[in-house]
């Protein structure tokens, strides 16, 4: 087969979506035209213009850095259509509606390439439908792709064939799509709304609907609806308004104009406040008010008793939420489906509903339970899908007990669950998900892209992942390697909390990177998200306590070689990092001989939010990048390169990506950004295979590095003392910076001093271990620790 190959992404469409996925795309190297209409005044792109400065104000970002911006180019259909005959790949993704779409194919087909692919970003409408618009030389080539919003962060993409939609093509767009952008499909059937939005509004649905039986007020509906039952903190009115009012009214609007014989047709409508709240104008997040509005600094919530916003609580009765936080499924809805509190009574009924729906559409909407399930976490932040939560809490009694309701009336519909409902103990096993439209078991894709996900998403249920092969572990790693990968790359893995490093870890390091050296050809540092989230800081304030200060300097002496034995190691030694990577996890990562970095990498240096600095050697290997980079300059000053590290520290900067890693200079231009997080590892063995291949040395110590010295320190103390006389710092935040820049400038030295790498690792130690002595850095570990923020004394 020959190779599949996107040179150029044209979008249509510069609204909200569009421009997001023009802006996914740009991440992905992958060069962008974004068409909107030619505005009516002025420049002809001008609306495309404003859509991309707008993408620079979004938060989450949809860039993952802001130079990702300059591979957008702005077009309109008025003058601009020959250059989609570049394109490879066409992503329409104009508004839901059916007559614009059409009319925009009939404008555009002429220019497309018989063998490009144009696809449909619609949330809903019928792919078929659209399909007719096409001229039937290029329906072959045309599908649905259904982003999720916000594209570059959530996972879900919806693949949608038509009837004549060419299956190689769809196979090769869902593995580029799966590896180039980072994205988990699942395969949907050309229904109203798909699998995602098919389940998930009809649960926002049964939450409305329960809420007003029962009488419940939003906010308390959202504290019953979010992290306590393994859904996102925004819960589901606060989602509501996130994803915009106006929109839940389309996709809700297209339910009940397209499924007109669904059993459950009766509940597909809006109440009539969320109408109200429509029709003035208050569409959530976007309008700054909808179910929620934000006045000062207080939360509000809509209050239908009153009629206006009251201050939000959301507190959850305790008796409920213990029920809650209840480990065995089993006795968990249990007591939720006996107890006659009504919160209780109010989330058994939207369990009830949501499993009840899912079960009598399973075959008509997905090709087996999986995708569902898959679908829910992916698309809306489920912890679990609907019948994984189902499953794992006994089947068969939970089967008898919606019957029994629905029997009884007490269900939104009177459908009874299907008779395969009653003939099994679950949907999914070993040997592959269940199937209503085919009575089977389903397996995982066999597409040969996912031979790169050594450990994918499972369902419950599934048969257990390959752990490997245990080589040797103490109580803080575990030194394993997957020999039907390569027998001889080890995998070192963290087993602490959070992947804190603290003693047991260091040692663990030390022992693993030595036998390594001896029995292996190399090591993929790696484990699950976070990477590391730095030192143990309860270890350090148990110490702090008891005074034990020459046993700190010696843990972060320990620290630094567990650093310097990864840099130096006589094998490659690579670290595959996802999430965050912080404080002495960042220092890891720096230390290794290459990183191979998930898109979603949250990498800095942040010990100045404990009133410490980096001593594991992050500031010695800034200090080697300046010395680095002045050789090659004229006149070899260091300081220039000093300063921007000097304010990624003194600021605790964190990347809020992989690129932006590589431009704070926590990574390096050649490292590798991996975009969908389950190939890190494969992508790890290879390129420490390769490494290893390649005859790979290991860095020699540095034994003269010129440092900016009492100048560069000098300078530093310029810019803090401007930045406290503006109230932007407190004395102690200078007494931090000040030894975070005398770090980086190799101590209190002459200017141009050649030092060693031992020399500024000593410095680092020194100052390190004096901030500890103080009393307001113990205050600031200690108010972390206590509550996950910084404090400013």
């Amino acid at each position: 087969m020959s190779n599949f190959i996107i040179r150029k992404v044209a979008v249509l469409g510069a609204g909200v979506m569009g421009a997001q996925i023009a802006a996914h795309c740009a991440n992905a190297d992958v060069p962008v035209l974004l068409f909107d209409l030619p505005a009516k005044d002025g420049k002809p792109n001008a609306i495309v213009d404003k859509a991309l400065a707008g993408l620079k104000k979004l938060d989450p970002a949809p860039l993952a850095a802001k130079d990702r911006a300059a591979f957008i180019d702005a077009a309109n259909y008025g003058s601009d259509l020959e250059k989609l005959r570049e394109c490879d790949l066409i992503i329409e993704a104009i508004a839901e509606k059916m007559e614009w779409k059409l009319d925009l194919y009939a404008k555009v087909a002429p220019f497309i390439r018989p063998d490009a692919i144009f696809a449909s970003n619609t949330s809903g409408l019928s792919i078929n439908g659209l399909a007719e618009g096409m001229p039937a030389a290029l329906r072959g080539r045309f599908c649905g792709i259904h982003f999720f919003n916000p594209p570059r962060y959530m996972s879900l993409v919806e693949l949608i064939a038509t009837r004549d939609t060419e299956a190689a093509m769809l196979d090769q767009l869902e593995s580029w799509l799966t590896t180039r952008l980072g994205k988990s499909i699942v395969r949907a059937k050309d229904t109203p709304n798909f699998v995602a939005n098919r389940v998930g509004v009809f649960s926002i649905l049964a939450v409305m609907h329960h809420t007003a039986r029962l009488g419940l007020g939003f906010d308390e509906v959202d504290g019953l609806t979010g992290p306590l039952i393994g859904r996102p903190k925004s819960a589901t009115y606060r989602t509501a308004d996130v994803v915009g009012l106006d929109t839940l009214a389309h996709v809700v609007g297209t339910m009940q104009a397209t499924l007109p014989d669904d059993p459950w047709h009766v509940h597909f409508r809006l109440p009539e406040w969320l109408q109200a709240l429509i029709a003035k104008g208050a569409l959530g997040q976007k309008t700054r008010a909808g179910i929620y509005r934000k006045e000062g600094k207080q939360i509000q919530v809509l209050d239908l008793k009153t009629g206006d916003y009251r201050p939000s609580a959301g507190d959850v009765i305790p008796a409920v939420e213990t029920m809650l936080k209840i480990d065995d499924p089993v006795e968990r809805f249990s007591l939720l489906a006996a107890s006659e509190l009504l919160e209780a009574q109010f989330l058994w009924a939207i369990f009830r509903d949501v499993f009840h729906y899912c079960a009598v559409h399973l075959g008509d909407i997905a090709d087996n339970a999986r995708d569902i399930d898959l679908a829910m976490r992916w698309g809306f932040g489920w912890a679990q899908g609907p019948f994984e939560t189902w499953q794992a809490a006994d089947w068969s009694e939970i089967a008898k007990a919606i019957q029994l309701d629905i029997d009884h009336g007490r269900a939104m519909a009177k459908v009874p669950l299907p008779a395969w409902v009653f003939e099994r103990k679950g949907v999914h096993e070993p040997g592959g998900s269940y199937s209503a439209a085919t009575a089977t078991l389903k397996p995982r894709s066999t597409l040969p892209v996912y031979k790169r996900q050594l450990y994918p998403e499972q369902v419950l249920g599934e048969a257990p992942s390959d752990r490997g092969e245990t080589l040797w572990e103490n109580e803080g790693v575990r030194l394993w390697t997957r020999p039907d990968q390569d027998a001889r790359i080890g995998i070192l893995s963290f087993k602490s909390k959070q992947h804190a490093i603290g003693d047991e870890v260091l040692d663990g390091l030390l022992e693993a990177v030595a036998r390594a050296e001896r029995d292996l050809d190399g090591v993929v540092l790696w484990h699950p998200a976070p990477f590391a989230v730095g030192a143990n800081l309860h270890q350090v304030v148990e110490a702090c306590k008891a005074g034990q200060f020459d046993m700190l300097e010696r843990t972060v002496a320990k620290f630094q070689r567990a650093s310097m034995s990864l840099k130096h190691a006589q094998v490659p030694v690579v670290a595959a990092i996802q999430g965050m990577a912080l404080g002495g996890g960042c220092e890891f990562a720096m230390h290794s001989a290459h990183r191979v970095l998930a898109l979603e990498s949250y990498v800095g240096l942040v010990e100045a939010g404990v009133g410490l600095i980096p001593a594991g050697g992050g500031s010695k290997e800034f200090a080697l990048q300046a010395h680095t980079l002045a050789q090659k300059a004229a006149g070899g000053d260091v300081f220039p390169y000093i300063q921007q590290s000097f304010q990624t520290i003194a600021m605790a900067t964190v990347a809020k990506s992989a690129l932006e890693a590589v431009q704070l200079g926590f990574a390096k231009p050649s490292d590798d950004v991996v975009f969908h997080p389950q190939e890190l590892l494969y992508v790890g063995i290879r390129r420490a295979r390769a490494l290893a291949e390649s005859g790979y040395r290991p860095p020699l110590v540095q034994r003269a590095v010129t440092v900016a010295g009492r100048n560069g320190i000098a300078t530093c103390e310029l810019m803090l003392v401007n930045m406290a006389e503006g109230g932007f710092i407190s004395s102690y935040d200078y007494k931090v910076a000040k030894a975070a820049a005398t770090a980086l400038c190799g101590g209190e030295v002459e200017t141009n001093s050649r030092v060693s790498e031992q020399w500024i690792l000593d410095v680092e130690r020194a100052l390190f271990v004096d901030l500890l002595r103080q009393e307001k850095t113990q205050q600031r570990i200690a108010h972390t620790l206590e509550t996950g923020k910084p404090l400013r004394n």
